[in-house]
Formats: C-alpha cells, structure tokens, sequence
C-alpha cells in the first residue's frame, strides 16, 4: 500500500520558504518568504531567512497575529506541492493548549471584531484606549 513518502522525492533538506508552502501553512511561497524576512518564523531557536534549509526533526515556531505562536516538528520533506490533507503529515502541530486567559482574551477579541461595522473604518482615539486596554489587561494611563 503506497504512503505519503512514496509520494514525494526522497530529499535531504529543503528550503524553509518552500517547506512551509508545501506544507500548507502559508497560502503561497511569497507569504512564506514574507514571515521569514519579518523574523516571524524560527527554525530550533534561530530567527530563520527563506533559503535557510529544514530538515526531518527541526523545530520550527511560527509567530502569528495577535501574539500566538504555532509550535511544530519537521516529520516530513516535500519539495513539490502535494494535497492537502497528505501536506500535514509533513509536520507534528505540538502547539501548547491555551491558558484560560488567553482563551478569555480571544473571546474577548472575537466580540470587539464583531460590533464593529465594515463601515466603521479605523478605530478613533477612544477605541484604540479600549483595544489597548483590552490587550493589555489593565487600565492605560
């Protein structure tokens, strides 16, 4: 019975920007390259450039908005796009659970998102005081 392994070419190291859209974690090799460059991806504790290459059993730590953090373990290397669903047999998602705060601000961001209007524009002064507020968990004085 043929695996997801017999699928793809059988390669040492690939490159990060590559991997990363291969594997489905960003929509394209552009916005991967993108995260790299900004210092959002780092591969076992190093800020990591788009040619740095990965390789089987590499930690890697995606920053994503609003301060959280995608924890994962290299399991796999493609160097052609593959479907979806075999793309994430690529990688081990050891992503700690959320604290109870952090679900509580997420919930908290959820509502904020929500009464505002696609019309509304940019947040004004006041809003802005309530967002940081909100962030930061006290009063911003």
């Amino acid at each position: 019975m043929p695996g997801l392994f017999d699928k793809i070419s059988p390669v040492e190291s690939v490159r990060l920007d590559v991997w990363l859209d291969v594997a489905c974690l960003f929509r394209t090799r552009s916005e991967a390259q993108k995260a790299c460059k900004l210092g959002k991806i780092d591969v076992n504790g190093q800020a990591s450039k788009p040619h740095r290459e990965v390789r089987a059993g590499d930690a890697i730590v995606i920053s994503r908005p609003l301060g959280r953090k995608q924890h994962l373990v290299v399991r796999g290397l493609a160097d052609r796009h593959i479907a979806k669903a075999e793309a994430r047999e690529l990688y081990e998602d050891v992503t700690p659970a959320p604290s109870p705060e952090e679900v509580a601000m997420r919930r908290l961001e959820r509502l904020a998102r929500q009464f505002r209007t696609a019309s509304a524009g940019s947040p004004d002064k006041r809003e802005r005081r309530q967002l940081r507020r909100m962030k930061r968990g006290g009063s911003d004085d």
